[in-house]
């Protein structure tokens, strides 16, 4: 880019937030349209060229999650059209970024990297122990240029996310890697995201990069709903809009100076319906979410959407406000996915032309030559040593060796893979063994029942996962820590019988607010059953603990981690609770001290019913 350039987008941006003041008295369209059931792989074309055009490619992922080595177990494998392809780990992400950049290159096209969120928080402890600031340095390495903020992003606070992005160390803990730490290089976009005091994003709203000359726009954004999945502890300061008020505010700004080319970094998604053969990595087989309804609110400008959060593959056509088309992509989860999206521009108009997506999976095995991937003895999947990118390998590598003492610790066993993945009535195997840890962590206490929230299950336990060598079962530190990465803290707290039975009402969509079903993972000895079809308020019943039924009048002590009796995932009744009691540790700290009085079998998930 030239000088010029850079002085005009610079001058471009400053006027466009100068202006934000303004942005009520600017109408945002909000037309919606019907979806058709079903959307076609991605292509879409806008129209004729009035004279010359500039190519372009995107490059995009999210969901990273500080996913710095390859998965394991069971999400170790991208599974689609019938096939399991083992993926993912930075150094493996590089490299593609680097093949998929130099073929676009030689087809004339440049490339701008960017990101839909959550690239970190729910970390693995490579990354978590330096407070992700691995993450964030090998984001760097790798070139990414722009990235919206996710809800993640926000797990240990507003004022942690701008030290992520501005640099310095840790203001309790220094800089552990002892060379400092200097920020991200790309920009986070946080349009929604707006703080109580000034009334202005906390993090630039938008980004303008030239290709060829013509401006392309970036608004970048969270969901409206983190403050409900996230601790409210660290976001008490700011609070999050509306995603199509904010995109069309910022949309409509971009295009009074000039900027007519526009992509949306959402992290909100949407998913594929079930299908056998499994839907591609690019299709878009019976889409449906909160994406589809969001897509059809925005400005026609907006011809793009980076979107994630659901963890979900797609790439998709979606009618947008004015009913035309609106290519919406989704890369997964954890680096196993790159979407490549081709564009061209029209020079004179400043708008896209024509957009192509599709995902390109991360590879990271060995073909064995006959349509499969070579295995070790163990049964994993070996790692291809040719298609490591070195730099990459090389930071992730100081990262590794500084952590892999407390990683490779060996803190318990366990007899079976205990899985994460639900029954019908929401409970899973895991669920119950970390709820039981939870109770057994704070019966000192007098604990006599603990709650889980289902999406602080981060991963598996395998007991075939070797990350320090140790033997099938043997389960190290740093796999406990994967499972359970949020260093939440446990309390204890006093509910009456009837306070309880609301709580557990909560789980569903209508009551207390909730907005999102979530079925809690509940410790031995509660057991109850909730029906589908009654009404919100009346779902549970058969509500015992021990097999005595619970008295509405009686007071129970009751466990959970501070980001549920604080009233994370919707659960305000959870903050209801009286003498609070914190345990010392953190909640990995419950789950490290059960698996050392293993080996610890799988949970049975029979502890909640669902009926009709």
């Amino acid at each position: 880019m030239s000088s010029s350039q850079l002085r005009g987008r610079a001058a471009l941006t400053a006027a466009l937030v100068t202006v934000a003041g303004a942005l009520a008295a600017i109408p945002a369209a909000q037309t919606a349209v019907a979806a058709p059931p079903e959307f076609n792989p991605v292509s879409a074309s806008y129209g004729n060229p009035t004279g010359a055009t500039v190519k372009g490619q995107f490059l995009s992922y999210n969901d990273f999650h500080g996913a710095i080595d390859p998965p394991t177990g069971s999400g170790a494998v991208v599974n689609a059209s019938g096939t399991s392809t083992p993926a993912g780990g930075v150094e493996y992400l590089a490299t593609y970024l680097k093949k998929l950049r130099a073929e676009a290159k030689a087809e004339g096209r440049s490339t701008i990297t960017a990101g839909a969120g959550d690239l970190i928080g729910g970390t693995p402890l490579v990354s978590a122990a330096f407070h992700d600031e691995p993450t964030i340095e090998l984001m760097n390495e790798v070139g990414l240029q722009v990235s919206s903020v996710g809800n993640h992003e926000f797990d240990e606070g507003v004022d942690e996310l701008i030290r992520i992005q501005r640099g310095g160390c840790h203001p309790t803990d220094g800089c552990q890697d002892g060379d400092g730490y200097r920020g991200a290089k790309f920009t986070y976009l946080a349009a929604n995201t707006i703080n109580n005091k000034t009334g202005l994003p906390i993090l630039p709203p938008i980004d303008i990069k030239y290709v060829g000359g013509v401006p392309v726009g970036f608004i970048g954004m969270t969901l409206e709903g983190t403050p409900t999945i996230v601790n409210p502890a660290g976001i008490k300061n700011v609070h999050f809009t509306d995603e199509i008020e904010t995109a069309n505010k910022w949309s409509n700004l971009l295009k009074l100076f000039g900027v007519k080319a526009q992509v949306l970094l959402l992290h909100e998604g949407g998913s594929q319906g079930s299908a056998t053969p499994t839907p591609g990595v690019s299709d878009c087989t019976g889409f449906t979410g909160p994406l589809v309804p969001i897509v059809a609110g925005l400005n026609p400008a907006i011809r793009v959407v980076i979107s994630g959060h659901t963890h979900r593959f797609y790439s998709c056509k979606l009618p947008n406000s004015s009913g035309t088309e609106t290519v919406v992509t989704s890369a997964g989860s954890n680096g196993q996915l790159i979407t490549d999206i081709d564009y061209t521009l029209d020079k004179r108009t400043g708008k896209f032309l024509d957009v192509t997506a599709k995902n390109v999976i991360v590879e990271n095995g060995v073909p064995d030559g006959s349509g499969g991937w070579v295995r070790d003895a163990s049964g994993a999947f070996v790692k291809n040593p040719d298609t490591v990118d070195a730099a990459a390998k090389r930071v992730a590598d100081k990262y590794r060796t500084a952590v892999a003492p407390i990683a490779n610790r060996i803190v318990g066993s366990i007899s079976a893979d205990i899985v994460r993945t639900a029954t019908a009535a929401g409970e899973s195997p895991l669920g119950d063994v970390i709820a039981d840890a939870q109770l057994a962590y704070t019966q000192s206490a007098g604990a006599q029942i603990a709650l889980m929230n289902p999406g602080g299950i981060r991963a598996d336990l395998d007991a075939d996962q070797s990350s320090g060598g140790e033997a099938f079962g043997v389960v190290t530190y740093g796999e406990a820590f994967t499972v359970q990465p949020f260093n939440n803290l446990v309390v204890t707290q006093t509910f009456s019988g009837t306070e309880l039975k609301d709580v557990l009402e909560q789980q569903f969509v209508g009551f207390g607010g909730q907005t999102t079903q979530r079925i809690l993972q509940v410790s031995a000895g509660l057991t109850y059953t909730w029906s589908a079809s009654a009404a919100p308020g009346s779902k549970v019943s058969n509500l015992a603990l021990n097999g005595t039924p619970i008295d509405p009048a009686a007071n129970y002590l009751v466990t959970t981690n501070d980001f549920l009796a604080n009233g994370g995932d919707g659960f305000s009744n959870l903050t209801l609770g009286d003498g609070r009691v914190t345990a010392p540790g953190f909640d990995v700290d419950a789950l490290v001290a059960h698996l050392a009085t293993g080996p610890i079998a799988p949970g049975l998930a029979n502890r909640i019913t669902r009926t009709p």
